[in-house]
């Protein structure tokens, strides 16, 4: 039996999410509940769960802020929240599971599913790259990829490069490798917004910092650090020259 612990502010999404799991859900048990995350941090140190449903937007202490406060964490997590963009924007970044509010039961069951197939290693190095995300530590930034196999934990600044694939993405690495990421790009661009990285075609999202020349033309094309040449599409030319004035 799966141990559970949920903690939530608002009394009537614990009650509602306690019986989503008792009808949905049989193999998880909920064995504590609390409405704050100070309260429900002893316990948590004292008695760890095998899962916690983690609400993010709580008074005095939110989710992110617990976990900042737990010295290690051998339980995995599923976040619960409502529509806030950048705490969903760094979930999805460390590729961990969460539940947008009012919690529909399929997504609950496919979260839950997931969890059952992951291991606790792999949860907590997640944990760690949303914690690095959110800037609780300045160690060099890492996004977790979803691939075939599970995912692959990789340093941001070995991207060279991202291309379309359908719903999949090529992201060639400066190691010479590349990865089928089952990710569209324009969800890797998302994720990446900000750190370097430009969508200078429909097709390609490219590192910045890999970019050693740019070869004029209607839209021209860029030469990559791994020799390669990626096409600029003629509306997002003056975005990419932009950049370098």
């Amino acid at each position: 039996m799966i141990k559970a612990v949920i903690i939530d502010d608002e009394e009537h999404c614990r009650e509602t999410l306690s019986m989503q799991l008792d009808k949905y859900c049989p193999d998880i048990t909920v064995v504590a509940s609390f409405p704050s995350a100070t309260e429900g941090l002893h316990y948590l140190q004292q008695t760890p769960p095998d899962l916690l449903f983690l609400d993010i937007e709580m008074p005095l202490m939110n989710g992110f802020e617990l976990l900042e406060k737990l010295p290690a964490i051998p339980f995995a997590i599923i976040f619960t929240t409502g529509y806030d963009m950048y705490a969903i924007k760094a979930i999805r970044f460390s590729a961990l599971d969460y539940l947008l509010k009012p919690i529909d039961r399929d997504d609950l069951q496919k979260a839950v599913g997931k969890f059952q197939r992951k291991s606790i290693a792999q949860m907590a190095q997640q944990i760690e790259i949303l914690v690095e995300k959110l800037g609780a530590k300045k160690a060099r930034q890492k996004i977790a990829l979803p691939t075939a196999h599970g995912f692959d934990v990789i340093p941001t600044d070995i991207i060279i490069r991202c291309e379309a694939d359908d719903n999949y993405t090529h992201v060639v690495l400066k190691t010479g490798k590349s990865l089928l990421v089952s990710r569209t790009l324009k969800e890797i661009e998302e994720l990446l917004a900000g750190d370097g990285f430009l969508r200078i075609h429909q097709s390609h999202l490219i590192n910045l910092d890999e970019l050693q020349r740019y070869i004029r033309g209607e839209g021209g094309y860029v030469i990559m650090s791994d020799n390669s040449s990626v096409p600029v599409s003629r509306s997002r030319k003056e975005v990419l020259l932009n950049r370098f004035n």
